[in-house]
């Protein structure tokens, strides 16, 4: 399956780096929450952090890199949404499903209500990541343009259609 010109491997390839280090976040602040860790210092493990990372580092080098333009960064930057969205529809999820709390639960980060539902879940998986994708493509697209005006493109990047293993 090819999307925009490149196989979803390769977008996944390119993205390895930031996903592991978005998988770790969410792994350790779920775990940190499970074990009993005060939100007060769990919530200094951020997804949204890495994420924003993510965004500008992959704005960036979508085009240092020679990965593409604006059609592959939003791909990119779709597949990070997702796979963050997962991690927390999977900690909610937990919750729903062993009736405990945890820090993607807690009403101060479940809009003020008890985060322990099925509808939370879906909200996660449908419209936060088509809202958390759009937005940071907007934003991601307006640091890939100043980006193309001021960053020569990686002469030494692989052939069109082919991508370095490295990433960002």
């Amino acid at each position: 399956m090819t999307i925009f010109g490149k196989s979803l491997s390769e977008y996944v390839r390119f993205l390895r780096p930031i996903l592991g280090l978005i998988l770790l976040v969410g792994l350790a602040r779920l775990a940190l929450s499970l074990a009993g860790v005060s939100n007060s210092v769990v919530k200094y493990f951020s997804i949204t952090a890495v994420s924003l990372l993510g965004l500008v580092a992959y704005s960036i080098g979508v085009h240092t890199k020679s990965f593409g333009s604006y059609k592959q960064l939003l791909v990119l930057l779709g597949i990070q949404s997702l796979t963050a969205q997962v991690i927390a529809a999977a900690g909610v999820a937990l919750a729903v499903i062993t009736r405990q709390d945890n820090i993607f639960t807690i009403p101060q980060y479940s809009g003020g209500v008890d985060g322990k539902t099925w509808g939370h879940v879906g909200a996660h998986l449908v419209p936060a990541t088509l809202a958390v994708t759009l937005v940071g493509w907007g934003i991601g697209s307006l640091i890939l343009y100043v980006t193309r005006k001021v960053v020569p493109a990686d002469r030494t990047a692989a052939p069109k259609g082919k991508t370095r293993a490295a990433g960002v």
